[in-house]
């Protein structure tokens, strides 16, 4: 789709995407979001709001979802690399509980398109990697949940050792998940 390879995932409405990407003796040049190509892929969304988040090698941030005002996120990395994961939250979906990751680096410059109704977190896998999103709807504090990174039933192949892995205090609190 012109500046974008939209790649379906194993997961209906959960892509990986390439942006096309102009570089020269410079540097380079990439469009990150346009409104016209998500459009043409039956993406219909409106973003809100753009976060910005640093972190250390090994921090887990996740797995969050907002319950009664779901945001969609539009996630890329300005530097250093994370594992990316999104579970499907969707009862009626037939990949409900299933889970799928990817890599999104300053290097490869991918993006991750999560849906709203979705649990989503990342773990940085770079000293000092920036990750930059955009979401659909608005934060609330009071309507955030999440699940614990390590839940038995998600079984999420995290690519460290659970020992090496640093949480926030509300994020080692997370409930199971709940079939």
């Amino acid at each position: 789709m012109g500046n974008f390879d939209f790649q379906r995932t194993s997961i209906e409405g959960l892509y990986v995407i390439e942006p096309k990407v102009y570089e020269d003796a410079r540097g380079f040049f990439m469009e990150t979001y346009t409104k016209k190509a998500f459009e043409d892929m039956g993406i219909h969304i409106d973003f809100v709001q753009d976060n910005h988040s640093k972190s250390e090698k090994n921090v887990l941030r996740g797995l969050h979802f907002q319950v009664n005002q779901p945001q969609g996120k539009l996630l890329r990395v300005i530097s250093g690399s994370i594992y990316d994961v999104a579970v499907d939250l969707r009862r009626e979906s037939p990949t409900y509980g299933q889970w799928y990751a990817t890599t999104l680096s300053a290097d490869n410059k991918r993006q991750f398109y999560v849906p709203p109704r979705f649990a989503h977190g990342f773990l940085t896998l770079e000293d000092q990697t920036e990750v930059l999103y955009k979401t659909t709807d608005y934060y609330h504090p009071e309507d955030e949940g999440g699940i614990i990174y390590n839940d038995s039933t998600l079984n999420i192949s995290w690519p460290v050792e659970h020992s090496q892995i640093i949480l926030s205090d509300k994020d080692k609190k997370l409930p199971k998940f709940d079939r």
